[in-house]
């Protein structure tokens, strides 16, 4: 069977999005909805596998969605919801914790990452998060999922998870007029940003991330020009000039950092950076990078400001989306439930 190409990625509403975030993702979504189906999610359910305030949730959701359709998500042309309005996700989710193996989900890093060392106090919920995650793709059969380097691992269990369910149910799947092709798609991984790995601002081996304690570690997408400035003037450093070939960035995360950071900002490329800066002292440099990442950023900011000031507007595009993603849905799980052997009315 062919599957229709379709799109689908999200992001958790826990915290600010940053520029780690717009560069490493929201760049490629952006360009991907000229030229494909998309799905853009919000995923609230994978946000409560930890504690969240739920007055703060909300917020977070609505802030979330404003800065998606600030950086240009068009929900016109895109389908852009939060997750825990399609109740296809939990039933799906369901049905493939019943499908994963245990052993699969012992082996995800992320996990041993989250829980840390009191793994036994870890909620249910963010151990079975990758069997959510390959049901929020396969509820709606998508072929294509731009995810990040820590992402793989997750996406590569919903392929197996997706060729599982094929095998097990392979004989009511054929009888369906299915084929070899099976029932669901092996969505595949798109891994195309600008900048596929942002580091921190104070730490040029981490990533950059909204759980990090210092916030000058990232730029925020509701940060204005003042801040963003600063935190560019207060990013780590070395005290070498910057290098002429990227050969010498070698063993410099900050420099190799910041410089990658300047060369997705502007559509440049690494070596035409340092052919423009190189032998320049990261005080010249920080200028030049801050004055570039306020004229891209600092308008997000702005716009995603005037949004959150109408939060029945926000309310009114994720109902649509979501009324849209069930549409897609929903057919999807009729089938999944008559395949299962569920009655339905």
């Amino acid at each position: 069977m062919k599957f229709n190409e379709r799109v689908f990625s999200g992001m958790q509403p826990t915290g600010s999005l940053h520029l780690g975030n717009y560069l490493g993702a929201m760049l490629q979504w952006i360009e991907l909805q000229k030229s494909h189906e998309c799905i853009y999610c919000v995923v609230d359910l994978h946000a409560i596998t930890v504690w969240q305030e739920p007055e703060e949730l909300k917020r977070s959701i609505r802030q979330v969605t404003a800065a998606y359709i600030a950086a240009g998500l068009d929900p016109k042309r895109s389908i852009v919801f939060n997750q825990s309005q399609v109740s296809a996700h939990a039933e799906l989710a369901w049905i493939f914790n019943c499908v994963a193996r245990l052993g699969w989900l012992a082996r995800m890093t992320q996990f041993k990452e989250k829980a840390g060392k009191d793994r036994e106090n870890a909620s249910v919920g963010l151990y079975a998060y990758p069997n959510l995650m390959a049901a929020d793709i396969l509820a709606y059969r998508a072929t294509h999922v731009p995810v990040g380097d820590d992402q793989k691992q997750h996406l590569e269990l919903a392929r197996d998870i997706a060729q599982k369910f094929n095998n097990d149910f392979r004989a009511p799947i054929e009888k369906a007029g299915y084929g070899d092709g099976g029932f669901f798609p092996q969505p595949e991984p798109v891994i195309i940003g600008p900048a596929t790995r942002v580091m921190s601002l104070r730490d040029g081996t981490k990533k950059m991330s909204k759980s990090d304690p210092s916030d000058l570690s990232r730029i925020n997408l509701t940060d204005d020009a003042d801040t963003i400035a600063r935190k560019v003037q207060k990013a780590k450093t070395d005290p070498e000039p910057l290098p002429s070939e990227a050969e010498g960035l070698k063993g410099r995360p900050e420099a190799e950092n910041l410089v990658g950071i300047y060369a997705a900002l502007t559509g440049a490329t690494v070596q035409s950076v340092l052919s423009t800066f190189g032998g320049s002292q990261f005080s010249s440099f920080k200028k030049e990078l801050a004055e570039a990442a306020v004229a891209r950023l600092a308008p997000i900011a702005d716009e995603s400001a005037r949004l959150m000031q109408d939060p029945t507007e926000i309310d009114r595009i994720l109902a649509d989306g979501a009324a849209r993603a069930r549409a897609i849905a929903a057919p999807i799980m009729d089938e999944v439930k008559d395949i299962v052997g569920f009655i339905r009315s």
